[in-house]
């Protein structure tokens, strides 16, 4: 697998600077995140949320869950319990701000690659723009599986490579130049949107993140790709 792209070049695992790292950009993170997508993020956000809604989870997991965006999309599913967890306590503390009107949403500091869960606890796990930032992507899809009921389902929204040459090339030149210069002109973290297009680029998308879903167990699995294949809804289930 070779040496796993980090934000920074330091001797901490990526865990650890992955912590980091969000921590320093967390009170720029919304505005950022928003402002960078021209909002198409939320749609995003909502358009999983419909797909998951089509199995009335009553118990979700929101995994690397940030500043709880996703998380708060969820409740308008009705659901008795969301619990969302992340390694970055910065981003907690920014998501709890956020979800205080939302009794349903519990959020708690803790790793997506040993999740504090008995197995067979969740009817969905969710994760948006957070697997690619796993340390180790096969055992954080594992632990998903582990918590999932049977049956139940798993939603990760993640960026993808554009197949249209014309669309790849404004991508790949607003990623790499605009992206790491506004980034580092608000959130004053020089690396942290230099890693993010270089994270997106180095991750297996499409077949190849279905097969790494399903050597970690699970099976029907479906992708949807999202505005021209820079985003995709992969769906599976255990």
């Amino acid at each position: 697998m070779g040496t796993p792209l980090t934000p920074y070049n330091t001797n901490e695992s990526k865990k650890e600077q992955v912590a980091s790292m969000f921590n320093n950009v967390a009170g720029t993170y919304d505005f950022l995140n928003h402002f960078f997508s021209m909002g198409i993020d939320k749609l995003w956000r909502r358009k999983l949320v419909k797909i998951m809604g089509q199995s009335n989870p009553k118990i979700i997991l929101d995994v690397a869950t940030g500043t709880a965006d996703l998380a708060i999309a969820e409740t308008k599913l009705n659901p008795e319990k969301i619990i969302g967890v992340d390694i970055s306590e910065k981003m907690l503390e920014v998501g709890k701000t956020k979800t205080k009107q939302y009794p349903t949403i519990e959020l708690k500091l803790a790793d997506g690659e040993q999740l504090p869960f008995e197995n067979n606890t969740f009817d969905a796990v969710s994760i948006a723009f957070g697997i690619r930032n796993f340390e180790n992507v096969i055992p954080g899809l594992a632990e998903m599986h582990r918590v999932l009921k049977i049956g139940g389902k798993v939603y990760v929204l993640e960026f993808s490579k554009p197949t249209n040459w014309f669309i790849k090339k404004i991508y790949y030149f607003y990623f790499c130049n605009v992206l790491p210069f506004v980034g580092k002109l608000v959130s004053k973290d020089a690396r942290a949107y230099s890693y993010l297009p270089e994270s997106v680029r180095i991750f297996p998308d499409g077949k190849k993140f279905v097969e790494l879903l399903q050597y970690a167990g699970f099976k029907k699995i479906e992708c949807r790709q999202l505005t021209f294949g820079i985003s995709t809804i992969y769906i599976a289930e255990k």
